[in-house]
């Protein structure tokens, strides 16, 4: 990776400064925000901004509006609860481009921050115009982004814009999501322990490929632990397999046993003919599933065996559920793994949505040393992929 600038490491003291924050929050029919997480993250470095006296002026997308000017996907609602949480006034601007947005923004006091209008409303956005970017670019001195969510897309304001701004740089949160990323994928203390899960393996190879070069441990769960279990001989019953994928999975398998490395897989699991709440469910005594029953979760033995591999970890990273957590009960190994992260004393990471997710449902998110913000972001850059938001800023 380049070099790039952090805020701090720039003068912004009185300048117009343009952040791309990612303030795509969860919304309730009324237009209120139903889950302000996203905004709170944020915070930081709108704060840091106006400590400076710059005229912040923030822009971010919501929803998929599909390039037109769809009211459902105003920023009205989020402007307000940002005011709220800043304890400050916030201007609305009903655009993102134009001779309107200029007008507001020539009166902008130092010190004093803008929100404009969804910058999805433009299909320019996505498509990464050039000249739509030009636009964005006039309105700032300064680009800073920090919509780490977003990194991975090559839109106009995470990655063209930065072509046409003289002084661009990373705001505090995408400078975190960096440097704890990099970490654990380049330099993790030992042991590094790395708990995968989720549906597919299709999903998550490169980054198995990835850890698969500098994990002590790696254990893997969820749905893709079916296809490695088969892989390995054991009956799966009716769980999801991808069969296409039980010569990589064998790879993989014979590589951590020739490196000498340990790769964990479930030895016992919760099993139902259907998934849904309230449906009968019951314990296998080992790896194996009968015929006609699908693996939804981790047993208690797998749990007990996963609890043991991260005892002594110095660095440990979470991406991916252990079942069908959505469904109770079959969140159960979710919640555990996310309860074990909070009582070790080691590093903790955890990326990807449904992680994020699972340790907030546990309550314990606070006692977690990094949550990502991002989902396909922190996926990508844990495959080891260049994110376009990222190499914008590189000098």
């Amino acid at each position: 990776m380049g070099k790039i600038k952090g805020i701090k490491d720039i003068n912004i003291k009185g300048k117009k400064v343009l952040i791309r924050v990612d303030f795509n929050c969860p919304m309730n029919k009324d237009g209120t925000v139903a889950d302000d997480n996203r905004i709170v993250a944020a915070l930081p470095t709108i704060e840091y901004a106006l400590s400076q006296e710059a005229k912040v002026i923030l822009v971010s997308h919501l929803g998929r509006p599909d390039g037109k000017k769809d009211p459902k996907y105003t920023l009205q609602g989020v402007g307000e609860k940002l005011a709220e949480l800043l304890k400050k006034d916030v201007v609305f601007v009903e655009d993102c481009i134009g001779a309107g947005v200029w007008a507001v923004l020539e009166n902008m006091k130092t010190g004093s921050v803008a929100l404009l209008e969804n910058v999805r409303f433009y299909k320019e956005e996505e498509a990464n115009d050039k000249n739509f970017s030009q636009q964005l670019a006039k309105l700032c001195d300064v680009y800073i982004n920090d919509a780490f969510g977003t990194a991975h897309r090559a839109h106009a304001s995470t990655a063209g814009i930065a072509a046409f701004v003289k002084e661009k740089g990373a705001g505090l949160l995408m400078q975190k999501e960096i440097e704890e990323l990099g970490t654990v994928l380049n330099d993790p203390k030992k042991p590094f322990v790395a708990i995968l899960g989720g549906a597919k393996v299709s999903d998550k190879i490169a980054i198995v490929e990835n850890f698969s070069k500098n994990a002590d441990v790696m254990i893997i769960g969820g749905a893709m632990a079916y296809t490695f279990l088969k892989a390995k001989g054991f009956s799966v019953g009716d769980s999801l397999v991808e069969n296409d994928k039980i010569e990589l999975a064998k790879k993989i398998i014979s590589r951590f046993e020739t490196k000498g490395l340990r790769l964990l897989l479930p030895v016992d699991h919760v099993i139902t003919a259907e998934v849904k709440e309230g449906a009968d469910w019951q314990i296998t005594k080992d790896e194996n599933i009968p015929a006609g029953m699908k693996g939804v979760d981790i047993g208690p033995k797998s749990i007990t065996l996963f609890k043991e591999a991260l005892k002594d970890a110095a660095t440990i990273i979470w991406n991916g559920p252990m079942g069908v957590f959505e469904v109770k009960p079959f969140d159960n190994g979710t919640v555990a793994i996310a309860r074990m992260l909070a009582e070790s004393k080691a590093h903790t990471v955890v990326g990807g949505g449904d992680s994020a997710a699972a340790v907030k449902k546990a309550g314990v998110i606070d006692k977690i040393t990094h949550v990502s913000t991002g989902g396909g972001a922190s996926m990508e850059f844990l495959e080891g992929i260049k994110l376009p938001g990222i190499a914008a800023l590189e000098e």
